[in-house]
C-alpha cells in the first residue's frame, strides 16, 4: 500500500453548510461533544463505584458508555477542526486509515453490543429465576470479548478493502470523516466489486444484529404479556424502552447510509451526524433520565463528594 499510493494527504470537506454557520456549528458540536464525554464518563464512574449496579445489564452499559466516549472522540474533534480553520481539513493518509479503522471498529462493536444487551433483557424477563445462573460473570465476559473481537475483525475487512487500492488523483473527501463510501470514489481503479463486498459485509452484520434484536424483543413482549399485574408489565416495558430508543437511533441512520442503492454525499454527511454525534449523547441521557437506579446512584455519589 505504501509503494503505490501517491496521495499522502486527504482533505475532509466537512458538512455542507454556509460559511456563516461555521461558528454556530462549532459551538453546538463542541457542547454536544463535552456533554457526551462527561455524561458517559459519569455513567462509568457511578456503575463502578455503586455496588448495587454490579449486574450484567450495567456491566454491558459500562462497555456501551466506554465505546460511545471513544466513538465520539474519533469523529467530532476532527469535525470541529474543519469548522475553525482551512488547515484543519487536512488529514494524512495514515491518519485517515486509523480513523476509518477506529470508526468501523467502535461502530460495529456497538452494533454487536446492542444485540447482546437485547439478549440479556430477554433472559432477565423471560427466565427471571434462572437469569443469575445463565448470565453469570463468565458468560458476561465471554459475550463482551466476543463483541470486541468481532468488531475488530469486521473493521479490519473494511479498512483493508478500502486502502489496498491506488489513490493517485483527487484527494477531497466529501465528508467530515474518513469513511469507505466517499473514499472509494477517489480511487484510481474500478471499485464496483469492492463496493459490493463492503455492502454485503455491512449488510449481513447490520441485518443479522437487527433481526436478532427484533426477535429478542418479540419474545420479551410475549413474556411481558404473560405477567399478571399491570405494574409488573409497566416495569418490564420501562426497562426495555431505553434500549429500544437508542437502538433505533443507531440502526436507522446506518441502514440509510450503507444499505441503500446510490449515495449522495451531502445527504449522507448530514444523516451520519445522528449516529456519530447524537447517539453517543443519547446513551447517558436516556439511561439516566429514565432509570431510577442510575439516578439514585448519581445522587449517592453527589452526597459522597459533598460530604468529602
Amino acid at each position: 500500500m505504501r509503494n503505490v499510493s501517491l496521495v499522502t494527504t486527504f482533505i475532509l470537506m466537512g458538512l455542507p453548510h454556509a460559511p456563516l454557520l461555521d461558528s454556530p456549528l462549532f459551538g453546538i458540536f463542541l457542547v454536544i461533544y463535552v456533554l457526551t464525554v462527561v455524561g458517559n464518563f459519569l455513567i462509568l464512574l457511578v456503575i463502578t463505584v455503586d455496588s448495587h449496579l454490579h449486574t450484567p445489564m450495567y456491566y454491558f452499559l459500562t462497555n456501551l458508555s466506554f465505546i460511545d466516549m471513544w466513538f465520539s472522540t474519533v469523529t467530532v474533534p476532527k469535525m470541529l477542526m474543519t469548522l475553525v480553520s482551512p488547515g484543519g481539513k487536512a488529514i494524512s493518509f495514515h491518519s485517515c486509515v486509523a480513523q476509518l479503522y477506529s470508526f468501523h471498529f467502535l461502530g460495529s462493536t456497538e452494533c454487536f453490543l446492542y444485540t447482546v444487551m437485547s439478549y440479556d433483557r430477554y433472559l432477565a424477563i423471560g427466565y427471571p429465576l434462572r437469569y443469575s445462573s445463565m448470565m453469570n460473570g463468565r458468560m458476561c465476559a465471554f459475550l463482551t470479548i466476543s463483541t470486541w473481537l468481532s468488531g475488530s475483525l469486521h473493521s479490519a475487512v473494511q479498512t483493508t478493502l478500502t486502502f489496498h487500492l491506488l489513490y493517485c488523483g483527487p484527494n477531497q473527501i466529501q465528508h467530515y470523516l474518513c469513511d469507505a463510501p466517499p473514499i472509494l470514489k477517489l480511487a484510481c481503479a474500478d471499485t464496483s466489486a469492492i463496493e459490493m463486498v463492503i455492502f454485503v459485509n455491512i449488510g449481513v452484520v447490520a441485518s443479522a444484529c437487527f433481526l436478532l434484536i427484533v426477535l429478542s424483543y418479540v419474545s420479551i413482549v410475549c413474556s411481558i404479556l404473560k405477567i399478571r399485574t399491570s405494574e409488573g408489565r409497566h416495569r418490564a416495558f420501562q426497562t426495555c424502552a431505553s434500549h429500544c430508543v437508542v437502538v433505533l437511533c443507531f440502526f436507522l441512520p446506518c441502514v440509510f447510509i450503507y444499505l441503500r442503492p446510490g449515495s449522495k454525499d451531502a445527504v449522507d454527511g448530514v444523516v451520519a451526524v445522528f449516529y456519530t454525534v447524537l447517539t453517543p449523547l443519547l446513551n447517558p441521557v436516556v439511561y439516566t433520565l429514565r432509570n431510577k437506579e442510575v439516578k439514585k446512584a448519581l445522587l449517592n455519589l453527589k452526597h459522597k463528594v459533598a460530604y468529602s
